[in-house]
């Protein structure tokens, strides 16, 4: 079995949570409560429970930009984050940073953007043409 991780983190709102996570963004569903509910991540899973969302401060300073810390993420095939990206773009989500490439032609190259779910929890989705580079030097 391949390890997985396990997150749990504050949102305000549940129904919020599950529209953003499920609908939005594809998520699974899992065990709920009426202070809790679980997403299948990307295969990971997420437990989003009712309470104040941690402080975000954009202090990540990586390339050119500043970006939201802490954050989420997960990193997903080129074909998969470029269809992620478009069907975002298409809902009108409002991004922290674009749909965007970043170290073009360097070791490590990737697409990248950034959103807030509506708790404002920062959430990075990086897209590789090569996994194999995710730890180039």
């Amino acid at each position: 079995m391949q390890a997985l991780f396990h997150l749990a983190y504050h949102v305000r709102d549940l129904k919020q949570a599950r529209y953003f996570y499920c609908d939005l963004l594809g998520c699974e569903e899992g065990r709920s409560t009426d202070t809790w509910l679980d997403v299948s991540f990307y295969g990971h899973q997420l437990s989003l429970h009712l309470g104040e969302p941690f402080t975000v401060t954009n202090t990540g300073k990586v390339g050119d930009h500043w970006v939201p810390m802490p954050h989420l993420g997960i990193i997903l095939p080129m074909p998969d984050w470029q269809a992620l990206a478009e069907h975002l773009q298409s809902r009108a989500i409002e991004f922290v940073l674009a749909p965007t490439r970043r170290f073009v032609g360097e070791p490590g190259e990737q697409a990248t953007m950034f959103f807030l779910d509506p708790s404002g929890n920062p959430i990075e989705i990086k897209g590789f043409t090569d996994s194999n580079s995710l730890y180039s030097k």
